[in-house]
């Protein structure tokens, strides 16, 4: 019994996932700290320990991530966009044809083929503001966890315009604006309607086909998702772990024909 191993070096995140006939058998996420390439390893361990599996039943891993070229004894090295677009096709069962990936420091558009080939991807890293680290940085000042979010934006009937694009200024913008007396609820939903207008602005809704499909740790977040699909006017679908789509599909470009 042959064992794939996908690891994700994210800039916020690292993630390993366990392989058995295609079907994820085990997973697990951590913060990015220094040392990636002794982390993966160690999770690589603890993956062993907690199924069972014998060192010698692993394929040599395959990276992805920011931090891929960190690894030395990889047995193959792809690059991100290229392991998201194969994961999140393969995952949806072949229905994907848009990814919107919000990763740490950077949001990421890929467009797919109805075969599953990457026909062209946006991204903007220019800006934290948006993205998971933003996420993080805004439930520091709101003192709520990020896991909060989704349901205390859609508890609330009002909304505030974020209008910051820079992170900074955003983050100032949210301090003044609890000055002001204003709850969170409505700050929050306001957070998810600015992350929505800037994807919508990056694809441009003449790039977005309808099966779309959010991906990244932030698409547990059920109020982004809403915000989403109604500047999109679209559905928007999330699949069961969206955070490990990026180290599925590096596991699985080892025997995909796509």
């Amino acid at each position: 019994m042959s064992i794939k191993v996908g690891i994700d070096l994210g800039s916020t995140a690292i993630k390993v996932v366990f392989l058995e006939n295609r079907e994820i058998v085990w997973k697990k996420v951590v913060p990015t700290i220094p040392g990636q390439a002794q982390i993966a390893n160690d999770l690589i361990s603890e993956g062993l320990s907690e199924t069972g599996y014998s060192p010698d039943q692993l394929n040599d891993p395959v990276v992805t991530g920011y931090g891929k070229n960190l690894v030395h004894d990889a047995g193959k090295v792809i690059d991100e966009v290229s392991a998201n677009a194969l994961g999140v096709f393969l995952l949806s069962d072949h229905k994907a044809r848009t990814v919107i990936n919000i990763g740490g420091q950077d949001v990421k558009v890929i467009r797919l083929s109805e075969s599953g080939k990457l026909i062209d991807f946006k991204m903007n890293d220019k800006c934290a503001a948006g993205t998971g680290r933003f996420f993080e940085v805004a439930g520091r000042i709101l003192n709520t966890p990020v896991d909060d979010f989704g349901d205390l934006g859609q508890s609330s009937a009002d909304t505030v315009n974020i209008s910051s694009t820079c992170v900074v200024f955003a983050e100032s913008e949210i301090v003044s604006l609890m000055a002001k007396g204003i709850e969170r609820q409505p700050i929050i939903r306001g957070l998810h309607e600015s992350l929505a207008r800037r994807i919508a602005g990056l694809a441009g809704n003449h790039d977005i086909e309808d099966a779309v499909y959010l991906d990244g740790g932030s698409a547990n977040n059920r109020g982004l998702v809403a915000a989403i699909e109604d500047e999109l006017c679209r559905d928007v679908h999330v699949l069961p772990y969206p955070q490990f789509s990026v180290a599925y599909g590096a596991a699985r470009s080892l025997d995909s024909t796509v």
